[in-house]
């Protein structure tokens, strides 16, 4: 019985996580500009208000920013977003930055662990 009490209460935080990522995409788009280093991910975004072209239907983006502004940009699938080594990175954004970023999510990590990831 605790499996389904649990099953639930993921598919709840599932389900906020997306509506929160859809928000953020959105003031992303309508924001238009990220710069960290000399990296500038603008992409027009702020002319035409619409999610950059690399990010297809069913994807969205992430930058892994390590302690020392090493920083990486990073178009996942959706699916993702139920892989718990991902839902950990999720989880230290939320402790670091709380849900109120502006622009692109940002992950606290080393861009090479992100990348472990995405590989297993």
């Amino acid at each position: 019985m605790g499996s389904r009490k649990e099953s639930i209460r993921s598919l709840l935080m599932f389900k906020r996580l997306i509506t929160r990522l859809q928000l953020l995409l959105s003031l992303t788009a309508s924001r238009g500009l990220l710069t960290i280093g000399d990296t500038d991910l603008r992409e027009d975004m702020e002319a035409e208000k619409v999610v950059p072209k690399d990010v297809k239907k069913g994807h969205f983006a992430v930058v892994a920013v390590n302690g020392n502004g090493e920083a990486k940009r990073f178009v996942l699938e959706l699916n993702y977003l139920s892989d718990p080594a991902f839902l950990r990175l999720l989880e230290l954004a939320k402790e670091e930055y709380g849900f109120q970023q502006k622009g692109v999510l940002l992950l606290p990590c080393q861009p090479g662990e992100l990348q472990n990831i995405l590989d297993n």
